[in-house]
């Protein structure tokens, strides 16, 4: 599919990420105005809010955007999802009948505050990149037992905690923790020294389950994708995971980018997962291309100082597709929710450049990282700036997703010290 030209310039250019093509839903604000839903298209958002007051988006279903949150429209299902995103590339495309009245509700991106643009109902995380899962098996149990002996059969998983999912640009502080070195006899409750991002992408679930659903089903029932950072403290995780997995090591926050990217945006550039080295069940086979081509990226930037570019990977790298993850979530009868926030685990590829984490790029803080500022980096400072990106390119356009930032903020005084 080519461009799709837009009345909106600076959405026609080949590099922006919000053409016409793309249409990203998210929840803003100017000055002291409400929290609302818009769309963005090229350096500019259209107030939802406004729009659906005005007459110009009308689903038949009642108002949809007199709350600030997506959920609404999600829970109306892809019949709606469909004729909604019909009537936006209707109303913001090149020639649209409707544009002078469509200008005035058109707000400056750069005046924007952006906000979580779902409510998450609840995040599940997953471990489903093969050559991380490779990487850190290895660290840990060598090469010839990197992988459990059921990673190659089911995508492995754990409940999160949604109450720590925050938008981009939100700070997240070093958690305190239980931890223990290999060095010393007890546990002591500390701030992390081993603090990391991961690279990952999050589906949200768009439509609800109550019982087991196909594969094919559970793609239908995504809603779109985002970018999402999942902060690990890793001397907290290796104290506690054995035998239930992560817990606090995991909690202190998840970053996801402001833009949901809807599934109709990706079609595109689906493809499909690597070959598989097992047999899957049936219930978890392969359908068709449910993987998306998208580049991504990890940038660092120490306080005061430029970023320096520490990972290049895509999306395509990962061994289940979101689809089977929300499949084999459902398996046990598990209801899924709309607004359920599905990560993808750490996005690696097969080379030093492509890892998703400073776990696998310092391999462990054994070979730390030299930034362009001249800083080694094994883990992460307190200060430094972590800055994910993520395209799909098409012809003569680009698919984003906006940046998913967050900075690291030191440790509280002791919290337990009053």
């Amino acid at each position: 599919m080519p461009l799709m030209k837009s009345w909106v310039e600076t959405a026609n250019a080949p590099d922006h990420p919000f053409p016409l093509n793309n249409l990203p839903y998210g929840v803003f604000s100017v000055g002291d105005a409400d929290p609302r839903c818009g769309v963005a298209i090229g350096d500019m958002i259209l107030d939802c809010r406004e729009a659906e007051e005005a007459g110009l988006i009308d689903m038949g279903t009642g108002p949809l955007f007199d709350v600030p949150f997506w959920n609404e429209v999600m829970e109306e299902g892809p019949d709606l999802w469909a004729k909604l995103r019909a009537r936006l590339t209707q109303l913001l495309a090149e020639g649209a009948a409707d544009q002078a009245q469509a200008e005035k509700l058109l707000v400056p991106a750069a005046d924007a505050v952006m906000h979580l643009p779902f409510l998450v109902a609840e995040y599940t995380d997953f471990y489903a990149g093969k050559h991380h899962a490779f990487n850190v098996g290895t660290m840990f149990r060598g090469p010839e037992n990197a992988l459990p002996p059921n990673w190659l059969h089911i995508p492995i998983g754990y409940n999160g905690r949604a109450s720590s999912v925050v938008v981009s640009g939100t700070p997240v502080r070093r958690p305190w923790g239980q931890l223990k070195s290999p060095d010393h006899d007890k546990p002591a409750f500390m701030p992390c020294r081993r603090f990391d991002l991961e690279l990952e992408m999050g589906a949200i679930v768009g439509t609800g389950s109550d019982g087991p659903v196909t594969v094919d089903e559970a793609d239908e029932m995504i809603f779109g994708y985002v970018l999402l950072n999942d902060w690990s403290a890793r001397d907290i995780q290796a104290w506690e995971y054995q035998p239930l997995g992560p817990f606090q090591a995991k909690a202190t926050a998840t970053t996801i980018s402001p833009w949901i990217v809807t599934k109709a945006a990706l079609d595109p550039f689906r493809t499909n997962c690597p070959e598989r080295e097992v047999e899957l069940l049936p219930h978890l086979k392969d359908t068709g291309p449910m993987l998306y081509d998208i580049d991504l990226s990890v940038s660092l930037a120490p306080e005061g100082k430029p970023a320096t570019v520490i990972s290049n990977t895509n999306y395509n790298e990962m061994y289940y597709s979101a689809a089977q993850q929300l499949a084999h979530h459902t398996t046990s009868g598990c209801p899924m929710n709309p607004g359920d926030l599905l990560g993808s685990g750490t996005v690696s590829g097969p080379e030093k450049g492509n890892r998703g984490s400073l776990l696998e790029l310092s391999w462990g803080g054994k070979e730390p990282l030299t930034l362009d500022s001249g800083e080694q980096r094994a883990f992460l400072e307190d200060g430094d700036t972590l800055t994910l990106h993520g395209a799909a390119h098409g012809d003569g356009y680009t698919i984003g997703f906006g940046a998913c930032v967050g900075q690291v903020l030191p440790a509280l005084e002791d919290p337990y010290e009053r």
